[in-house]
């Protein structure tokens, strides 16, 4: 295929805005289940917390955390190292070679998981020890066994994502295993058995993993007899960075295991760098405050994760989009993603954050009287989120340019900004400090990248669109919300009043700003109607 084909197919506007309408839709989906998957697991934290005791459900959270930052360590970097090879080879037209990046990733890594579990289950004892939690270690011992089927659902669920296929990691991971978890935890609370926790949390990694796995082997044998739908882009010129251009053409250009591994090795370290900044607040307020402290800021966290599943669901269907653009060295299509994408995630997040802020008090008491005291830790923890929104998913577009190593130092800076904020603050201010330590580690983590893509690459999210977002949300979740508290006061009728408010004027507002903000691709059913469907 020639070099002019692929030009013309990037970069004319009918192209650029069938990628982005993708994207968007693709992004919708993600977001519809990442929404249900946010109200489940929102579920799941208040039947823990109201099942059973404070110290019981901070060893759970304790000990899950601890579950999930293994997984990540085990993982080894193929989720995000699949996506980005693998789109890339959809976009060169040498998809036949999907078969040797799958075994390239997936070997090491299962190994890897039944190495990290085995650790798991043998140091038990003194992982319980270290986070402060004695009571965790029958926990970690019975989710050591699970672990394997963590790393080879995400792996799986990636690979989907490559090819556009979105519905795969909806249904499995956003909709079946926390409907699972949150059935099967409500039967454990209803027995009184806190030794059924830590296996009716993990048990429904099994069959998501069964499932996973079949669904990728669908998608890929899918693509393998059908041709390609889209025009492919150019071959990257052999001077531009990246770890995927080493050189070569077709199935060989990129996929070969030194390739795959110098990208996905300290994508891993990154995603463990970024877990252990979400967990180790949980972790250190447990070692520094006690377990009832990390439950206070577990419980606290809940609410801005259903933001954060909204910015992850948006990420997932600009991945693959972005690996095309930037392998195209289409920056001007990458800043146009990286800029509706921010002001999309604005919309989709800060309706969720500002009114939490004012209405923290009511909101804690969902989990019952021990959780009052949080007020002041949800308020502080869903600034930081609004601060992550605003910044957009620059951390994304620099791992996508190749950069891993520099996504990696970024990372490693902000966990070493939540460890030693976490020690100065979690003894004088609890499960408080732990927010505090958390908004400076996300202030670090998302500011880093924004400097050096506009630096290396011209790319940033500010636009009139960022503006727009940011106004509308301010205005109808921010000062709405403040009018309705201060007039009615912040219990329940008052929220509902400022809810039912302010959505409505923000939607009136949505359909005035469809074209500025490009919403109306949400509306249109093109030829890549099938990349979110599917």
């Amino acid at each position: 295929m020639g070099a002019d084909a692929g030009v013309a197919g990037v970069s004319t506007a009918a192209h650029a805005r069938e990628g982005l309408g993708r994207v968007a839709r693709g992004g919708a989906l993600n977001m519809g289940g990442a929404a249900a998957g946010a109200v489940l697991n929102l579920g799941l934290v208040v039947t823990v917390t109201r099942g059973f005791s404070p110290d019981a459900a901070g060893s759970l959270f304790a000990a899950t955390s601890v579950f999930l930052i293994a997984s990540a360590v085990a993982n080894l970097g193929t989720p995000s190292g699949l996506v980005y090879f693998l789109s890339r080879l959809r976009a060169r037209g040498a998809g036949h070679a999907a078969t040797r990046v799958l075994r390239i990733a997936l070997v090491p890594a299962v190994a890897a998981s039944l190495g990290a579990a085995a650790v798991l289950a043998v140091l038990a004892d003194d992982l319980a020890g270290l986070i402060g939690a004695p009571a965790a270690e029958t926990y970690l011992r019975l989710l050591a066994a699970f672990l394997p089927f963590a790393v080879i659902t995400d792996a799986a669920l990636a690979a989907t994502r490559a090819y556009h296929v979105m519905r795969a990691g909806v249904l499995l991971d956003r909709l079946g295993r926390p409907l699972s978890q949150l059935a099967l935890v409500g039967a454990a609370a209803a027995t009184g058995s806190a030794g059924l926790l830590a296996v009716a949390w993990a048990g429904p990694y099994l069959p998501a993993a069964v499932l996973a796995w079949w669904w990728m082997r669908r998608v890929l044998g899918a693509h393998r007899r059908s041709a390609p739908t889209e025009p492919a882009p150019p071959p990257a010129p052999p001077d531009s960075p990246g770890p995927a251009r080493s050189g070569g053409s077709g199935a060989d250009a990129g996929v070969s295991p030194r390739a795959f591994w110098a990208f996905s090795l300290p994508r891993s370290v990154s995603d463990i760098a970024q877990l252990g900044i979400q967990r180790c607040g949980i972790v250190f307020a447990a070692a520094l405050g006690g377990t009832a402290e990390a439950a206070v800021f577990t419980a606290a966290s809940r609410f801005p994760v259903v933001g954060q599943f909204a910015g992850q669901a948006l990420q997932f269907a600009a991945e693959p989009r972005l690996a095309e653009l930037l392998e195209a060295d289409d920056r001007r299509g990458a800043n146009n993603l990286f800029r509706a994408g921010t002001a999309w995630l604005i919309c989709l997040t800060w309706p969720l954050f500002l009114p939490a802020i004012v209405y923290a008090p009511l909101l804690m008491e969902l989990f019952g009287p021990h959780y009052a005291s949080g007020a002041r830790v949800l308020a502080v923890v869903c600034l930081a989120q609004l601060l992550a929104a605003a910044l957009g998913m620059g951390d994304l577009v620099l791992t996508m340019t190749g950069r891993t190593r520099t996504n990696l130092a970024n990372n490693l800076l902000a966990l070493a900004a939540d460890v030693a904020l976490c020690l100065l603050l979690v003894p004088i201010a609890g499960a408080s400090g732990a927010a505090a330590a958390w908004a400076g580690a996300i202030a670090v983590r998302k500011g880093l990248p924004l400097a050096q893509l506009a630096r290396s690459h011209g790319l940033h999210p500010f636009d009139r669109r960022w503006a727009m977002a940011a106004g509308s949300c301010l205005v109808w979740f921010g000062g709405i919300p403040a009018l309705s508290a201060a007039v009615l006061g912040t219990g329940p009728g008052s929220l509902a009043a400022a809810l039912a408010a302010g959505s409505a004027g923000f939607a009136a507002t949505l359909w005035r700003l469809r074209g500025p903000l490009e919403l109306d691709l949400l509306l249109r059913r093109g030829a890549a109607r099938s990349g979110a469907a599917g």
